[in-house]
C-alpha cells in the first residue's frame, strides 16, 4: 500500500517580515490558509496540535479544523495531538463526531498525553495523576468509539451506565490514532486497544525507532489483531536549496528550542547540532530532493504507512511556511513516491529495505 503524506502544525505564533510577533487571531487565520493550500496540492492529511501556552495559538483545534473543513474538499483533518488526559473523552468524541459530519467523514483524532503540561492546572487536574488519567481515559475512549451504548467505571470521572453518546458518525467509527514519544509501555497500550500508532520523532535518527515498530507489530500479533497503520510525525522545512532551508530555519528553530530547553534543562542549541540534526537526525529539512530522500529513507527504515511533516517551527513567517507547503505538496511528495516505487521494483528489495 502506498504511504500517505500529511502536514502538522502547532499553530506556532509567527513573526512578520520585520520580525514583529503576529496576533493570535492572524496566526489562526493563516493556519486555515495553510491547510487550504495543502488540500489544493493533494496532501493527504492536516493535523493541528493542542497547546495552552503563549507561543502557540491553537488551543481548540476542532474549531479551527471545522473552519478548514469549510475551505477544503478532500484532506483529512486531525490533531497532533488531542491531550486526552486533561479533557473529557465524551466531549472529545462529541466534538470530533461533529467535525466528521461537517467535513463529510474526514475527521480523525490522535490521542496523546501531550508534551507540555499547562493544561493540567488550567483544567483542574493533578500532575500526580498523569499516568492514571491517560490510562483510564483512553480506555473510556475505546468504548466510545464503538458508537454503542457505553457502560464504564473508573476513578477520574463519573461512571457511565448503558449511556448513548451523540452524534453518531456516518461511517460508524472515527479514525483514531495514539501518539507516543518512544515509551515501550505506550506502544503496547496502543496495540492493546487496537489503535493505529503515531511515533513522534523529534530528535535522533528516525531509524532508531524501528524497535518500537517491531514491538507494536509483535503486540498486535500476540493479541490476535490484524496489522494496523504506523505513522511518523517529524519536523522539517523545505526551501529551494539545502543552504537556504537551513539559513531560513536556523534563527527560528534556535529561539524555539532554547525557550523550551530553558524550561526542561536542555543545553542551548548550537548551529553545529542543528546542522547535525538535519544531516542525521529528526529534521527533514533542505531542498525538495534532499527532503524527499530523507522521508523515503524514514519510510523504508520503519515500514510506516504515513509520514506527517511538522512544517512550522517557532516564529518562522507565514510566507516561508506557505512556500514550504507548496514545495512539499508539488515536488517532495511525488518524488518520495518515485523513490519508493523504484526501491520496491528493485530485485530483492522492498520499500522497508528488507
Amino acid at each position: 500500500m502506498e504511504p500517505e503524506f500529511g502536514l502538522d502544525t502547532f499553530g506556532d505564533v509567527t513573526a512578520d517580515a520585520d520580525g514583529h510577533r503576529l496576533p493570535y487571531a492572524q496566526v489562526i487565520r493563516n493556519v486555515v490558509e495553510q491547510a487550504a493550500l495543502a488540500d489544493s496540492l493533494g496532501v493527504d492529511a492536516f493535523g493541528l496540535g493542542e497547546h495552552h501556552r503563549e507561543d502557540f495559538a491553537v488551543s481548540a483545534p476542532e474549531v479551527v479544523l471545522a473552519a478548514i473543513a469549510a475551505r477544503t474538499e478532500r484532506i483529512r483533518l486531525g490533531t497532533a495531538v488531542t491531550v486526552l488526559s486533561s479533557d473529557d473523552p465524551v466531549r472529545v468524541f462529541e466534538r470530533f463526531a461533529t467535525l466528521d459530519a461537517v467535513s463529510h467523514g474526514r475527521a480523525e483524532i490522535t490521542l496523546g498525553r501531550g508534551s507540555f503540561t499547562e493544561s493540567f492546572p488550567l483544567f483542574g487536574y493533578d500532575l500526580a495523576d498523569y499516568e492514571r488519567l491517560f490510562e483510564e481515559k483512553v480506555d473510556l475512549m475505546a468504548h466510545l468509539l464503538t458508537e454503542k451504548a457505553v457502560t464504564w467505571e473508573g476513578t477520574v470521572r463519573a461512571a457511565l451506565a448503558n449511556q448513548q453518546v451523540y452524534p453518531k458518525t456516518e461511517s460508524g467509527r472515527l479514525r483514531t490514532w495514539v501518539g507516543v514519544g518512544g515509551s515501550p509501555e505506550s506502544v503496547v497500550r496502543a496495540a492493546s486497544y487496537g489503535f493505529p500508532l503515531v511515533l513522534a520523532i523529534i530528535g535522533g535518527a528516525p531509524a532508531r525507532f524501528a524497535p518500537y515498530v517491531e514491538l507494536y507489530h509483535k503486540a498486535l500479533d500476540q493479541i490476535g489483531l490484524e496489522r494496523l497503520p504506523v505513522a511518523v510525525h517529524a519536523p522539517g522545512f523545505v526551501a529551494a536549496t539545502d543552504a537556504e532551508a537551513a539559513d531560513i530555519l536556523w534563527p527560528h528553530a534556535r529561539v524555539m528550542t532554547n525557550r523550551i530547553g530553558a524550561e526542561r534543562g536542555w543545553p542551548p542549541l548550537t548551529r553545529d547540532r542543528f546542522e547535525a540534526d538535519i544531516a542525521e537526525g529528526a529534521q527533514h529539512t533542505g531542498s525538495p530532493e534532499t527532503v524527499a530522500r530523507k522521508i523515503a529513507g524514514t519510510v523504508r527504515a520503519l515500514g510506516i504507512q504515513r509520514f506527517d511533516l511538522k512544517y512550522s517551527n517557532g516564529t518562522l513567517p507565514h510566507e516561508h511556511l506557505m512556500k514550504s507547503i507548496e514545495l512539499y505538496g508539488s515536488v517532495v511528495i511525488p518524488r518520495v513516491k518515485e523513490l519508493l516505487a523504484a526501491e520496491s521494483a528493485a530485485p530483492g528489495r522492498s520499500v522497508t529495505g528488507s
